[in-house]
């Protein structure tokens, strides 16, 4: 694979079908954003195990002039969501009713979004193409297909549609079948006709909000109609270089800033050598163990992120704890998670990072049978306690995993960037920037390059260190001597997560690159 190079615009995503529709909407007049509305309800249909209209996104946009601001479509716990819902269970389920237990936020992050400057599209072009291929069908991929077969015991039977639409035949699609989804397809022409709104206090509204109740989830029509995206003016840090652009909590934004400013200050001459991989391992654990504290919805937490990342003496403090040498003994408590981030740039100056998730494949299993809306299981990574980090609460926003990256070089340069990949997506972030920005590696080759993977994600139980095959067969020996929990994994492979990249050039050009570990495009106009 090559980096994709663009004179007017660029869209990457981890499906072709997704970025061809932003590609497309860019052509028509579009801009970033409009661009990245068709991309993520394009993903919507194509790549349903990931994402959908039922789960959350968060945004991250840079404007023409200079100004990068975020949107969090981001639900909070439904109002019945408290203890006595799970009395007798020592957690929330991750699939069924009670772990659909948060509002959706991902059609107020569009609708956002979507207020801007220059967004002069009508909805029903920006969701053509989802709808097109909600009707018509889409063929079912190699991974999708896999992931099917693999998750289908533990969702088939969960109240609600999934079988129906996923299982059409009694078993799960393989690679080549086509997948239909005319409920879907109907969902998104309401809300192309009625307006975004209508997901909250609309007709749609109405009809979610029955089939929730139906399958047994809290969340309710008053939940839905008091649900609204958020601005928060988004977290920041200076390296070397560039400054750097995440999410504020809930997210773990503010963990991916602190690994790459960590890494700005240790010793490391060359990509994918000791220095290199093992600094990025220990300031993600540094970073880990702030963000396992802190992190969680900002209206129950008493950190200043903000200050810390702008405090080059305690930056300095933390990265002094990394020996160059040696690991810290590791592990800590992983996060789970899958999600898709997709980017585009366009001619103005716009560039937009963008991602959103129905948290595992699938999310919680309920498929809803009147709008053929998948809801997701996010609000299953609250704790069921009375108090502490991420403990169960009406309204509270739960931990996300989900994080869109952004750097503004000094020399003009501005980069969207990001991953699926729950537990890892901070640290490949750290693995491909670091790789393009202080080594100079060709885009796509800072992400087709093998990786690592310190924890877990799709499920996997075990928090050793992870790596691919394709390194200096010395670094796997010197990173296990430094005492790390070295397991190699083999060739590429998606636990590492799927991964893109855009830049737009200092002379107005543009830069693109996708994950051969997914099923993604990038195309430029």
């Amino acid at each position: 694979m090559k980096t994709v190079t663009a004179e007017n615009g660029i869209v990457t995503a981890p499906h072709y079908l997704a970025a061809q529709a932003g590609r497309d909407v860019l052509a028509d007049g579009g801009n970033a954003v409009e661009a990245c509305v068709a991309v993520a309800a394009t993903l919507a249909v194509v790549y349903p195990h990931m994402t959908g209209i039922g789960g959350d996104g968060f945004w991250l946009i840079r404007e023409p002039d200079g100004l990068v601001h975020s949107i969090h479509g981001c639900g909070g716990a439904a109002a019945k969501a408290d203890l006595s819902l799970y009395t007798g269970l020592a957690a929330v389920p991750t699939r069924g009713p009670l772990a659909a237990n948060t509002v959706a936020g991902t059609i107020s992050g569009w609708a956002a979004a979507l207020t801007g400057d220059g967004c002069t599209l009508p909805l029903d072009r920006l969701l053509r193409d989802a709808i097109s291929h909600a009707e018509t069908g889409v063929s079912v991929t190699a991974g999708s297909a896999g992931i099917a077969s693999a998750k289908g015991g533990e969702l088939r039977g969960q109240p609600g549609i999934y079988a129906q639409v996923f299982e059409p035949e009694g078993k799960p699609l393989a690679e080549g079948d086509v997948l239909r989804q005319p409920l879907l397809a109907a969902t998104l022409r309401k809300l192309a006709a009625n307006g975004l709104d209508d997901y909250y206090r609309g007709e749609l509204a109405q009809l979610i909000a029955q089939d929730l109740a139906a399958l047994g989830s809290p969340v309710s029509l008053a939940d839905l109609n008091a649900h609204a995206a958020s601005r928060p003016d988004p977290l920041h840090t200076a390296i070397t270089g560039a400054a750097l652009y995440n999410a504020t909590p809930p997210t773990q934004g503010f963990a991916a800033l602190m690994i790459l400013a960590l890494f700005d200050r240790l010793k490391a001459d060359a990509p994918d050598t000791f220095d290199h991989v093992h600094g990025l391992i220990e300031a993600t654990k540094q970073a880990f163990l702030l963000r396992d504290v802190h992190v969680g919805d900002p209206a129950y937490a008493d950190f200043d992120f903000q200050g810390l990342l702008s405090d080059p003496a305690a930056l300095d403090e933390l990265a002094s704890r990394i020996d160059p040498a040696k690991a810290l003994a590791w592990p800590q408590p992983p996060q789970w998670g899958d999600t898709c981030w997709f980017g585009a740039a366009d001619s103005e100056g716009r560039v937009v990072s963008c991602i959103q998730s129905t948290y595992f494949e699938f999310g919680s299993g309920l498929v809803l049978p009147q709008t053929g809306i998948t809801w997701q299981n996010r609000g299953s990574s609250f704790s069921l306690s009375e108090g502490g980090w991420n403990a169960l609460k009406p309204g509270r926003k739960p931990f996300h995993t989900l994080n869109p990256a952004l750097a503004v070089f000094e020399d003009g340069r501005i980069m969207a960037y990001g991953t699926m990949g729950g537990e890892g997506q901070p640290q490949t972030q750290a693995a491909l920037f670091s790789r393009y920005a202080r080594f100079g590696v060709d885009l796509q080759e800072a992400i087709s390059a093998p990786r690592w993977l310190l924890g877990r994600t799709w499920g996997e139980q075990s928090t050793t260190l992870k790596l691919e095959d394709g390194f200096d067969e010395g670094l796997y020996a010197a990173l296990a001597e430094a005492g790390h929990d070295v397991e190699r994994v083999g060739p590429l492979t998606a636990t590492m997560g799927h991964a893109g990249a855009l830049v737009r050039l200092a002379d107005g050009g543009f830069e693109g690159a996708t994950d051969p570990r997914s099923d993604g495009g990038v195309l430029g106009w």
